[in-house]
């Protein structure tokens, strides 16, 4: 069987990660096999988009590895990349292009083969069907996010989403259709992996769930004994 055709499995081994001079988490693992829905956990500041960026190989670990079907994705590459998409808290659209034209370029780039009937349903999913043909920066910051996550309806064929607060700034249909397509993703077997503030029902089973807890991966803060001494 070659690379393509088995089951994605991503996985964290033994993560550290030092952002400033302070240790954000250490020692930070996880599994997430093909099918299955993983939500980020922790306080602001405990490094969740900070790991999202690890396993998208756009940041690299002072420590351990990420692996996707087994393998280091920092030896990888490309060959991660054209399996994986990736929504950060930067939207990445480009002001002068019209909605439209932000979904197909990134589709493009991204080696995703559609057409503008199939954007039209994407852009009407977060619902932008009336604002296709406007400049991205012409629209609100709340519209432009929904531009970036229009992708994701076009994105079935990238097996691993990684999304960064997905659900914000989206009204309760778009967020509606939002969960449908992500329960939709797991269930072809595909691994999503999201950070959120908001509860969200995405209809994912139970036994195709899992939570990364990022907090309880900081590093253990050492206590001052009444002698003066130090114990973890």
């Amino acid at each position: 069987m070659t690379q393509s055709q088995e089951l994605p499995t991503l996985a964290a081994e033994k993560l550290d990660l030092e952002r400033g001079e302070r240790l954000l988490f250490t020692g930070l693992e996880f599994t997430a096999r093909a099918g299955t829905l993983v939500r980020l956990a922790g306080a602001n500041g405990t490094g969740k988009t900070s790991l999202l960026r690890l396993l998208t190989g756009l940041m690299a670990p002072d420590s351990g590895r990420v692996l996707y079907k087994g393998r280091d994705i920092a030896r990888l590459k490309e060959d991660y990349h054209k399996d994986m998409l990736y929504i950060g808290h930067m939207n990445g659209v480009k002001d002068d292009l019209s909605a439209l034209e932000n979904v197909r370029v990134a589709s493009r780039m991204g080696n995703i083969i559609v057409t503008d009937e199939q954007i039209m349903q994407a852009l009407g999913h977060v619902g932008l069907t009336d604002f296709a043909d406007h400049l991205t920066g012409e629209l609100s910051q709340g519209q432009r996010r929904r531009v970036a996550l229009a992708r994701l309806f076009v994105s079935s064929s990238k097996p691993v989403w990684i999304l960064d607060e997905p659900f914000v700034a989206l009204d309760v249909a778009s967020v509606a259709n939002l969960a449908a397509t992500v329960a939709e993703h797991v269930a072809r077997g595909g691994i999503v992996i999201y950070t959120t503030h908001q509860e969200c029902d995405t209809g994912v089973p139970e036994e195709h769930r899992m939570t990364v807890d990022v907090s309880q991966f900081a590093p253990r803060k050492k206590k001052v004994c009444a002698r003066g001494g130090e114990h973890v």
